[in-house]
């Protein structure tokens, strides 16, 4: 097949709904495509799975046999694309009839460099806004001490229409150029990556989606949002048990302060309450994914304070326990 489209999927912080994302695809995609699946790590019965749907479906399968971070998986599926789009979807990503004729109808019309659908977050029927584009960006902020004006560098992040009912705004919704899109799902112009180099890895599983959209802004690339391209990001629970180490690590204390410390580097911006909220939040996603419903299963529905003082730093020491042991892993294996 020649297709202008390649997607490339890569998991994102679970397996266990693999089947139900890629079987989206495959049913609502009518624009030709080819697909380049990478597969990270995955227990047994979804490594079958994929292998199976490789074949019938004649798509490109990259397997690893350790867990990757979602840049490292992109980075991995780059290389396999041959077509003038690379269109990157996040495996617990449900999508809509007609979305990737939309992406590319805008890419083509606006010759932009990198476009986003409008994401909806939580059951696919429900219609809850996740995100329709938005602001990101370096603002710089003059401020003078002991006579001397000393200039700070402070990142701008805005989301647009966050949570809000899709049928409440959909007459607010048009396709608007933006500063920044998520990689749940985005399409780029494959040639970007000729400008910019791959993904920077070292953003292990926070701010990699502004990273590259201040990347692509710096090398002259326009970013849209399409709202006419619907998409749907279906975050756990539930879980499997062979989610829970991926997503334990994917999440984990340690790679959150990596990739913010990198970031906040690379940049170089001031260490400001854009990055003490994120510290403050450290372990939030696990909380909220895992933990929260543990305790209330135990609780008979209720929040018990008394519960979550004595489980969360059990969490925290296994979580780091599991990091750690990642990273010595890597170790030998290198």
């Amino acid at each position: 097949m020649n297709s202008q489209v390649t997607i490339v999927v890569v998991p994102r912080e679970r397996f266990s709904y693999t089947r139900e994302s890629l079987e989206s695809i495959y049913a609502h995609t009518k624009f030709p495509f080819e697909l380049v699946y990478v597969d990270g790590g995955s227990p047994a019965h979804i490594e079958s799975y994929l292998k199976q749907q490789a074949e019938e479906k004649n798509f490109k399968l990259i397997r690893s046999d350790r867990y990757l971070s979602p840049n490292q998986a992109r980075n991995l599926g780059i290389p396999a694309v041959n077509s003038k789009y690379t269109v990157f979807v996040d495996n617990d990503v449900i999508v809509t009839p007609g979305w990737l004729t939309r992406l590319v109808q805008c890419a083509e019309e606006t010759e932009a460099a990198v476009v986003a659908p409008l994401v909806c977050i939580g059951q696919p029927d429900a219609g809850i806004v996740h995100l329709a584009g938005g602001e990101a960006r370096i603002e710089l902020q003059e401020r003078e001490k002991n006579g001397k004006t000393k200039t700070r560098r402070r990142v701008h992040e805005k989301h647009y229409f966050v949570n809000r009912r899709l049928d409440d705004v959909r007459n607010q919704l048009q396709r608007i150029q933006c500063e920044f899109a998520e990689f749940h799902c985005v399409l780029v112009q494959t040639d970007v990556f000729t400008k910019t180099g791959l993904l920077d890895e070292k953003l292990l599983s926070t701010r990699e989606h502004i990273d590259f959209s201040m990347t692509v802004a710096q090398a002259g690339g326009k970013i849209y949002c399409e709202p006419a391209s619907i998409v749907t990001y279906v975050p756990g629970p539930p879980f499997e048990l062979t989610d829970m180490p991926f997503f334990m690590l994917r999440w984990s204390d340690a790679w959150e302060l990596a990739s913010l410390k990198h970031f906040r580097e690379k940049w170089d911006v001031t260490e400001d309450k854009y990055f003490q909220k994120r510290y403050e939040r450290l372990g939030e996603r696990r909380y909220q994914a895992f933990l929260k419903p543990f305790i209330r299963r135990f609780s008979f529905g209720r929040q018990n304070y008394w519960l979550v003082q004595k489980i969360v730093p059990l969490e925290r020491k296994l979580n780091r326990y599991i990091s750690d042991r990642y990273q010595q892993k890597l170790g030998v294996s290198n």
